[in-house]
């Protein structure tokens, strides 16, 4: 199972949001690269990186921080946040970028998400993030009456072949992952799952690892690492 510790960028610097609220905002550091550099060192090979000021303006807001992270490092970077795009993915590929996320616009514009299928399927990644087992987007700002079992499966039928699924309730809380909802998520999908959400302690990745057989294949971290309460090389070397 990967390890991606997660990189979350707001106003330029390296944050935590607590279940994505803006107004309960962590500075963790002025210098996301060296932060990058830092998990890299410790055994990181993938990277997850986050627009939070992109996420809640619709559009890329910090893409040259994220192309000097990129060019940085030699980890898969994969980033998320206000990609609406064709032009959104295509750029961030072009510098760099190994995955691209998907979010609001695999939910809004299906025309699109079908163009970026055809052109850029192995580069995709598409991140359901559910409050309550429901659909939100918008920067968690918006909550839908969809089922994320649900649209999951209707966006395997047409080709998306690996997702992040993010429990928001969890996020930032260390109160462990939703193993019952991820398993739901990860059996209604088929394909790779990358859980986000809760992670506090070694003892949560080995519950996580006991759902590789049900597809999923990393887990993101952040504010764990953050805080000192979970070692990156000790949970790179669990995962192993």
């Amino acid at each position: 199972m990967t390890i991606l510790p997660a990189i979350d960028l707001l106003g330029g610097k390296c944050v935590r949001l607590i279940q994505g609220s803006f107004d309960k905002e962590i500075v963790y550091d002025d210098d996301p690269v060296a932060v990058a550099k830092r998990w890299e060192s410790m055994g990181a090979t993938h990277l997850h990186v986050v627009d939070l000021d992109g996420a809640r303006e619709g559009r890329p807001i910090n893409d040259s921080l994220v192309q000097k992270i990129a060019s940085s490092v030699s980890m898969v970077v994969e980033i998320g946040g206000g990609i609406r795009t064709e032009d959104d993915v295509r750029r961030y590929l072009e510098v760099g970028v190994h995955r691209v996320i998907l979010g609001t616009a695999a939910v809004m514009n299906r025309i699109l998400l079908r163009l970026l299928l055809e052109e850029h399927r192995e580069h995709l990644v598409i991140g359901i993030d559910a409050r309550e087992g429901k659909v939100s987007i918008s920067a968690w700002q918006k909550d839908t009456t969809i089922l994320a079992t649900d649209l999951a499966t209707q966006l395997v039928s047409l080709g998306c072949s690996r997702f992040i699924f993010t429990d928001i309730s969890r996020d930032g809380m260390l109160t462990g992952p939703n193993l019952e909802s991820l398993t739901d998520f990860a059996q209604a999908t088929n394909v790779p799952v990358i859980a986000s959400g809760g992670v506090s302690s070694l003892q949560d990745l080995q519950a996580l690892k006991q759902l590789e057989s049900v597809g999923v294949e990393g887990v993101i971290i952040g504010k764990a690492l953050y805080d000192g309460r979970l070692d990156l090389r000790e949970a790179v070397a669990l995962c192993q």
